[in-house]
């Protein structure tokens, strides 16, 4: 294999939707982008919406389009003239049949606009859109992409919480996109995934051969996520940061166990974010007469975000499955003591730094939270492991390092040195 030379490389990282503030994805191309800036590489963004809100010297190309999952102005009917577009006509029609067509279309747009645009980079990097646009790109370009977990977890987790015929007939179509990403995959020379158990699953499920990944772990910031030792933790003070209603982060089996405790012990919920109105979380705090132990933040500041950590006596990480775990990472940052379970890669990131239980367990989750209550030194010792472990092994200089690592290869067996 001929060497490339040590170079900075100009390099396009392509993400179809990446909000900062909800989802690995946003939080993944904000800080990759970033670090490998600060390597000395010049770092184009290819973005959908919503803005991933860059460090201001990243450049970025927004691209539009219809933004059918807007909050705002949901499920829009788009005008005519936005429809004569036949990438506008694919997305639509795909979501208007219950599909979710946005992967498919960005990729397109993304083609579209780099068609005449090849010449001024090294590399592409896709972050976990897999379009057949990513294929076409992967034609002119090197190009690797990053899966962080395979959705056919997703897919299952969400078909399996319904009852309903026709509801598990949606979840089903919804994620009808799989196929092309599966095929999409198997067709680019590299894969980056977060974690060797993501890894195994990818290449189980997506039938790739374990010799064309390369795991290379994320990051934590420490730049957002630190002790604040002057701010006394409150006994009984439990932080999780996910609000969602979907099945994979395993909320509601946080809250049954929350209700256990306060059988026994004085408990407090703080939980990161908004409810879906009337969505599922919010009828079981009713069933489970605890709305007056819970208490959602809402959409808060960083700053804001330290602080909620600082106070709280131990965090929760419920998911059911993770493919790397970033809120374990973040809280360990802050040294908080840490529950989690064993779902996906969870215990790869937590280590022997976390008290560790079976996924969908609300009664074992319940005595791990009691275990810390009653034996506050132990809490101490976990919180401290956790942040030494986050220092010494997830940071964002070190997750870039070997990313450019797998550029150069791809770019050397692609024969553009």
């Amino acid at each position: 294999m001929n060497s490339v030379p040590e170079r900075p490389l100009k390099i396009c990282l392509i993400s179809y939707r990446s909000n900062p503030h909800c989802g690995g994805q946003g939080v993944y191309i904000r800080n990759l982008s970033r670090a490998l800036k600060d390597l000395g590489h010049d770092v184009d963004v290819i973005a959908g919406p919503p803005d991933p809100l860059l460090h201001d010297d990243i450049s970025i190309t927004k691209i539009t389009t219809l933004d059918l999952y807007n909050p705002n102005d949901l499920f829009r009917t788009p005008s005519f003239e936005e429809l004569k577009q036949p990438i506008n006509f694919m997305e639509w029609l795909g979501i208007s049949t219950m599909g979710y067509s946005e992967p498919f279309s960005f990729g397109l747009r993304a083609y579209v606009h780099l068609r005449d645009k090849f010449d001024k980079y090294d590399i592409v990097h896709d972050n976990q859109c897999l379009s057949y646009g990513i294929w076409a790109i992967s034609r002119r370009i090197p190009t690797v992409a990053t899966i962080h977990h395979p959705m056919t977890v997703d897919r299952k987790l969400a078909v399996q919480s319904v009852s309903s015929i026709w509801k598990k007939f949606k979840h089903i179509r919804w994620y009808s996109f799989i196929g092309m990403q599966k095929r999409v995959s198997r067709r680019l020379p590299k894969i980056i995934t977060v974690s060797e158990f993501s890894r195994d699953d990818i290449s189980r499920a997506y039938r790739i051969p374990k010799n064309k990944f390369d795991v290379v772990p994320n990051g934590i910031n420490t730049e957002l996520f630190y002790p604040l030792p002057h701010i006394p933790r409150e006994p009984g003070r439990i932080i999780v940061t996910n609000s969602a209603d979907t099945a994979l982060k395993g909320l509601y089996y946080l809250l049954q166990a929350v209700e256990m405790v306060s059988k026994k012990r004085k408990v407090k919920l703080i939980v990161i974010g908004t409810p879906k109105k009337d969505g599922g979380i919010v009828k079981l705090i009713k069933t489970l007469k605890i709305a007056h132990l819970v208490r959602f933040t809402g959409r808060i500041s960083n700053e804001e975000f330290v602080r909620e950590y600082a106070k709280a006596s131990m965090a929760v990480v419920p998911s059911l499955y993770e493919g790397f775990g970033l809120p374990v990472g973040e809280a360990m940052a802050c040294a908080v003591p840490v529950i989690t379970t064993t779902g996906g890669a969870l215990p790869e990131v937590a280590g022997d730094a976390a008290e560790i239980v079976p996924p969908a367990d609300p009664e074992a989750i319940a005595d791990a939270i009691i275990r810390l209550m009653d034996d506050p030194k132990r809490a101490k010792a976990l919180g401290e492991a956790g942040y030494r472990r986050v220092i010494e092994n997830f940071t964002w200089k070190k997750a870039a390092e070997n990313v450019v690592k797998t550029y150069r290869e791809v770019m050397s067996d692609y024969g553009r040195v």
